[in-house]
This record gives C-alpha cells, structure tokens and sequence, in this order.
C-alpha cells in the first residue's frame, strides 16, 4: 500500500525487508555507530524464522521515498506481547488491562533480541532531517489510528535522536545498562589498573582458573572464523537459554546463526575455549559483533562447567581484544548482576512512549518524572559501587 503525500515524497509500509534493495536500504544504514539496523543482520532474523509474525514480531518497515530513491525508513514490528524487548513494559500492559484498554498490538522500533543502543529512523544524508521525522511520525500515528493500535514505543534510542522525538511529542523512559569505556588503555594490564588492589587480584585469579583447567581462548574475526564456529554458536546458544527455563529467552533459530556465514561475517567476534590438549573443537564460545570503535557482546555458551569460563569468554577477553582494536565502546549484552564488579558502570539508555489512548497518557506523563528519578537515583547508588581506585582512594 503506498499513500501519496505531496509530489516529491510517498509513504510505503513494507511487511519484509527483502522487498527494499539492500544496497538502497544500507545507503542509509551504514553510516550509522550501530551494526544492528544494516540489511543483512535485520533481513537474517526475518529470513532464519527469527522475527516473524509467528514469533511474534510481524515485520511492518516504514519507507519514505522521492520518485524511486529510498530517503528514509525505521524497522518496525507490531507485537503482540513484549518478550524479547528487554524494556519491560508489563506493569503498562497491566494498568491498561485494570482500565479496560487494549494494550495489544502495539508498534515497536528497536532491532529484534538486542538490547543495544542506537535506535533511531534512518536518512539519507543531506535531506531535512526534521522534515520528514515528522513526516514519518505523521505517517505512524495514521497507520495505528487505522489499525487499532495501542501505542508506538523505541526502544534503546540513539541519545542524539531523542530531542528530536520528543520534540515530536514522545515521552522518555529512562532506564540503564552495563557499558565499559576505553579510558585511554594501551594494555590489558592498564584496564586492570584502574581497580581497587582487592578487585585486581580477584580478576587475575578468575583469569588464572581458566587457565588451570587446562584452558585457552582463542578470538576469531571476520575471514578468520571457521564456518564451523557459526552452527556451534547456536548449540552453545540454545543449551544457555534452556538452562534458564521459561526466562532462557531463546528467540533466535539455527538458521539464524548459519546465514552469518559468510555475508555478515565480518561484524562477527567469537572467543572460543580450547582444551589445551584438544584443539579440533572449543567447549565454550561467546558471539560479539563490532562495528568502528564499537563492540557488542551478544551470547555465550559452554559444554561444561568451568569456573570463571563465562567471565573470560565474555568480559576479559573482549576487553583484552578491545584495546588491542581500538575499541572504545564494549557494551556486553542484558544483566548487570557480575558486569558492575568487572569495570562496567551503568549508564543511561532510553526509550520513546506515544500512547493513542488519552487515560495512558495522561498516566504516562504524570508519573514518568518520577519513575526516571528513582532510576537515576538506582544508576547514581550502582556507580558509587563500583570497585575503582578513584572511587575508595586505595591502590
């Protein structure tokens, strides 16, 4: 369906990536900090049975184009529930539920599972950004009013991006997650250094344990990585999801995993654990993805139980790859509960709320300065915490 909005420009909702040339989409894409809105990696959760109407995730992609030319576009999803967001909004759902409004569907911009900041419409560089932001707004309050639909809410914005929303009348929900940053480290030995005594002897002898099973960790970037490692990752991925039962949050297929091979490999980092003895195949993996001076930590998994594996394969190692790379930014995944004690800090993440039920927002607006202070005050208490030298004066 394609509404005709002035002469230059014209809406399309698009209900599969595929439809949109990649090169057309990732024009916009690519320039862009984030790897988690280029075509390959959204079209490979739709295409593997990731994210689907069936799982819940029905493709709806905004386009704006003039004459033939792709100038803008947001990956959307209209959702029947909110598991694999990551924001949790369910205390929302309940109070409209207790108000007799329909909360589901609602529309939903953020990259399908992954809980990393950088959300935000794609445009082509050189057209008015402020323009056609209210253009496609205009565009998705119209396609919810018609369609029913409760709310439109993006999630993990990017920070740049949310002035300009809310200028457009969203509401921000401020929320947090475990990021580590490149204070100038030359050497793993300087990221150590920037801890407490106590904390730098905890995490060399987390390093050590590994090392005393009998253990090494190998990384593996782009072209490097045997095709083998990516049918594997998805192995270690489903037995770490199943450990967890109905909170495993295992939304990702074989398949998904398979497709990286080869055309998105060059995002891929895997740290692999060998047993020393036996190099044909690691017993542990963690999957990160990287883009400029950003790295991603996504999953991991391991066939046995080793003391401190999971704080190498997905915290020490990365960060020891980091420095080495260039990195600047190491955002690890979901989970904060053993990152903050490993010289993560939280910092603020976003998401943007338009509710079209006049009672849910009303509620929203009254109550969302509160909500954020409470979690600046969680933020500020975590961070104070934290075990760095500068933080207890010890050495």
């Amino acid at each position: 369906m394609v509404e005709q909005l002035k002469p230059s420009y014209s809406v399309a909702w698009i209900d599969r990536i595929s439809n949109i040339p990649q090169a057309e989409w990732d024009a916009l894409a690519m320039p862009l900090a984030t790897p988690f809105l280029e075509w390959e990696w959204l079209h490979n959760m739709e295409s593997s049975g990731s994210a689907t109407a069936r799982a819940g995730w029905m493709p709806c992609h905004l386009t704006v184009w003039r004459d033939r030319s792709l100038i803008a576009a947001a990956p959307l999803y209209v959702k029947a529930h909110s598991y694999g967001e990551f924001v949790f909004d369910h205390q929302w759902a309940d109070l409209a539920a207790r108000l007799g409004i329909e909360y589901y569907p609602k529309l939903l911009g953020m990259s399908p599972f992954t809980p990393a900041e950088g959300y935000r419409f794609l445009i082509a560089p050189g057209e008015d950004e402020d323009e056609l932001t209210g253009l496609m707004v205009g565009a998705i309050d119209h396609f919810c009013d018609r369609n029913h639909i409760s709310g439109c809410n993006f999630l993990y914005v990017d920070p740049t991006w949310k002035p300009i929303l809310e200028r457009h009348g969203f509401t921000s929900w401020l929320h947090h997650s475990y990021i580590w940053q490149n204070q100038g480290y030359q050497t793993f030995d300087d990221y150590l250094a920037a801890f407490n005594a106590n904390q730098r002897r905890n995490i060399k002898r987390e390093r050590k344990a590994v090392g005393t099973a009998g253990l090494i960790l190998k990384t593996f970037n782009g072209e490097e990585i045997p095709k083998s490692l990516f049918p594997l990752m998805y192995h270690f991925y489903s037995d770490t999801c199943d450990k967890f039962g109905w909170w495993g949050s295992k939304y990702l297929t074989r398949n998904f995993f398979e497709q990286l091979h080869p055309t998105y490999a060059h995002r891929v980092l895997f740290v692999a654990a060998y047993d020393e003895q036996d190099l044909r195949q690691p017993i542990g993996m963690s999957f990160c993805l990287t883009k400029g001076k950003n790295l991603y930590g996504r999953y991991w998994g391991s066939s046995q139980e080793i003391d401190c594996l999971h704080f190498d394969a997905c915290y020490y190692t990365p960060i020891e790859w980091a420095i080495s790379q260039g990195i600047q930014v190491f955002d690890p995944g979901a989970g904060g509960r053993h990152k903050k004690r490993r010289g993560f800090p939280a910092m603020p993440n976003y998401s943007l709320h338009r509710f079209y039920h006049s009672r849910l927002t009303q509620i929203l607006r009254s109550y969302i300065h509160e909500v954020n202070e409470m979690e600046q005050r969680e933020m500020d208490a975590i961070n104070q915490e934290l075990p760095f030298k500068h933080l207890d004066g010890k050495s």
